[in-house]
C-alpha cells in the first residue's frame, strides 16, 4: 500500500511538476491585465505613427474613441453581476449541496465539477464561476471524500477555460448579433450575425462537444491521487459558506425591502415580455437580444433571492469582480478607434494593413489556424474576449470576407480559440478565486495541463469543421 502511494505521488512530480512551475512563473512575472491593456493603447498608438498618421490623428482617435463602448461595457459587467447573484441564490446554493453529494470518487468529483461548470457556463459565463467555486467547496466540505482543492477549483474554472464563448454569454457572438452595439467600423464590414450562423451551428455544437468531452476526461485523470492530495483543510481554507443572519427589520420604512411582493411582480412581468417576445419574433432574434437575455438573468436573481434587502447585498458582493471590466473596455474601445480611424500614409489604418497580411495567407484551413494561433497569441495580453474582439474583429473580418471565409464560422474560429489563453493568464479566475480562497498558482497548473492537450485539437477543429462551411455574403445595413 505504501509503495503504491509512493508511485502516486512520484507520477504527480511529472508533467504536473512543469505545470506549478509555470504557474510560480506567470504569477511573479505576469503583471495586472489592466497594465496589458495601457501598454496594449501604446503600442497600438506607436504602429499609427510608424504608419504615417499625425500625433493629432493619433490622439483625435484616442480621445474619440474611448466611450464608443459604453454600452457593451456595462452589457458585459452585468453579465459578471448577474451570474454572480443567481449563483449566490438560496435556492442554487440548495441545489448545489445536493449535487455535491453525487460523486463517489475523488476523480470522479474533479471530472464531475469540470462538466457542471462547463454545462452552466454555456447560459452564462460569470454564473459559471461562482456556481463551479460554490460546488468545489461543497464537494469539500464531505467529510466521506479526500479530494484535492485545487484540482477541485481548476475544474470549477473550465466553463471559463473551455467552452464559454461557445455558449449565450459569448460576447463576440453577441455582439455581432447587436446592431447597436456593434461600432459602425465592424458593422460595414460584417452586418448583423444572428446566433443561428454562430453559436448555434452544428459544427459549433459538434466542437463544443468534443471539447467538452476532452475537458472532463483530462480533468478526470489527471486529479491527484494518494499523497499527492492536499485537501481544502490541508491549505488552511475555510469551507464555513453559513449566510450571515439577516438583519431585523427596524422601521416601518423597511417593510417593503423585506416584501416578496415586489420581486414576484417584477418577475411576473419579465416573463410576461419574454413571452410576448417569443410569440412576435422569431426565436434567434430573442435569444440574440443581448438586453433581453441580461434583464432576464437580473430579474431572476431578483426572483431567488426573494427580498429587495437580499438582493442588493448579493449585488454588493458582486460589483467588484466588474472593476476589471469597467476600466479596461474604454481603453479596448480607444485601441480599436485608432486602429480603424488613425489614416497614414496613402490613406490607410493600421487595421487596413493587417487585413491585407491576414489576406495574404489565403482561405481554407490555413487562414483558420493562423486567426485562431493569433487570437491565442494575442490573448495572453488582452485577456477580455469581448474587448479583444473589438480590436481584434475590424481587421480579422475583413480578411475573411477577402478570402471568402465564412464570417460566423470565424466567430467561431475566434470564440474557441479566445477561452485558450485564461486558462494560463489569471485575469477571470479573480472572481472564482475570491470564492475558493485560493491563489491563482494553486489553479493555473492544472489548468496549464488542460491547454496542453486543447491547443492541438482546437487547431485541428478549426481546421477540419471550417472546410464544410460555404461563404455567405455579409448583409450590410441600408445596403440594396
Amino acid at each position: 500500500m505504501t509503495s503504491t502511494i509512493e508511485e502516486e505521488a512520484s507520477s504527480e512530480k511529472g508533467l504536473a511538476r512543469v505545470a506549478q512551475s509555470l504557474a510560480k512563473w506567470t504569477e511573479k512575472w505576469f503583471p495586472d491585465a489592466y497594465v496589458f491593456a495601457l501598454l496594449g493603447v501604446v503600442v497600438v498608438a506607436v504602429a499609427a505613427l510608424a504608419n504615417g498618421s499625425s500625433p493629432k490623428t493619433v490622439v483625435n482617435a484616442f480621445g474619440d474613441g474611448f466611450w464608443d463602448l459604453t454600452a457593451f461595457t456595462l452589457q458585459m459587467a452585468m453579465v459578471v453581476l448577474t451570474g454572480y447573484v443567481v449563483a449566490t441564490s438560496p435556492p442554487v446554493a440548495r441545489l448545489i449541496e445536493r449535487l455535491a453529494t453525487v460523486p463517489q470518487t475523488a476523480s470522479s468529483a474533479v471530472g464531475f465539477v469540470a462538466f457542471l461548470a462547463m454545462s452552466v457556463s454555456l447560459l452564462n459565463w460569470g454564473l459559471s464561476l461562482v456556481f463551479g467555486g460554490l460546488l468545489a467547496r461543497a464537494i469539500a466540505r464531505r467529510t466521506d471524500l479526500r479530494v484535492d482543492y485545487r484540482a477541485l477549483g481548476a475544474a470549477a474554472f473550465m466553463g471559463l477555460g473551455a467552452v464559454w464563448a461557445l455558449g449565450l454569454s459569448s460576447s463576440a457572438a453577441q455582439l455581432q448579433a447587436t446592431a447597436t452595439s456593434l461600432p459602425p467600423a465592424l458593422l460595414k464590414i460584417t452586418g448583423v450575425l444572428d446566433l443561428g450562423t454562430t453559436i448555434f451551428t452544428w459544427q459549433s455544437m459538434l466542437m463544443c462537444v468534443i471539447i467538452m468531452a476532452m475537458t472532463v476526461v483530462i480533468a478526470h485523470v489527471s486529479a491527484p491521487k494518494g499523497a499527492a492530495i492536499k485537501t481544502a483543510e490541508e491549505l488552511e481554507v475555510d469551507l464555513d459558506d453559513q449566510p450571515a443572519e439577516a438583519t431585523p427589520r427596524s422601521r416601518p420604512g423597511e417593510w417593503l425591502e423585506y416584501s416578496r411582493i415586489l420581486p414576484i411582480l417584477l418577475g411576473a412581468l419579465t416573463l410576461g415580455w419574454l413571452v410576448s417576445q417569443f410569440f412576435s419574433k422569431p426565436a434567434l432574434t430573442v435569444v440574440s437580444s443581448l438586453n433581453g437575455y441580461l434583464l432576464v438573468f437580473l430579474m431572476l436573481g431578483l426572483v431567488l433571492h426573494g427580498t429587495p434587502r437580499n438582493f442588493l447585498q448579493a449585488v454588493s458582493l458582486a460589483v467588484p469582480a466588474t472593476a476589471g471590466i469597467l476600466v479596461q473596455f474604454p481603453l479596448y474601445a480607444a485601441m480599436a478607434a485608432v486602429l480603424t480611424k488613425a489614416k497614414g500614409r496613402g490613406g490607410h489604418t493600421v487595421s487596413e494593413h493587417l487585413a491585407e497580411f491576414f489576406t495574404s495567407i489565403g482561405g481554407g484551413g490555413s487562414f483558420a489556424i493562423v486567426i485562431a494561433i493569433y487570437t491565442i497569441a494575442l490573448g495572453f495580453f488582452v485577456p477580455s474576449g469581448g474587448g479583444k474582439w473589438l480590436v481584434e474583429a475590424p481587421y480579422v473580418m475583413q480578411s475573411a470576407t477577402d478570402v471568402q471565409m465564412n464570417l460566423g464560422w470565424t466567430v467561431q474560429i475566434y470564440n474557441v480559440a479566445e477561452a485558450l489563453p485564461t486558462l494560463i493568464n489569471p485575469f477571470f479566475m479573480l472572481p472564482l478565486l475570491a470564492v475558493l480562497k485560493l491563489r491563482a498558482r494553486d489553479l493555473v497548473g492544472f489548468t496549464f495541463l488542460q491547454f496542453m492537450f486543447h491547443l492541438p485539437v482546437v487547431l485541428l477543429l478549426v481546421w477540419l469543421l471550417g472546410m464544410t462551411f460555404d461563404y455567405v455574403p455579409p448583409i450590410i445595413p441600408g445596403k440594396p
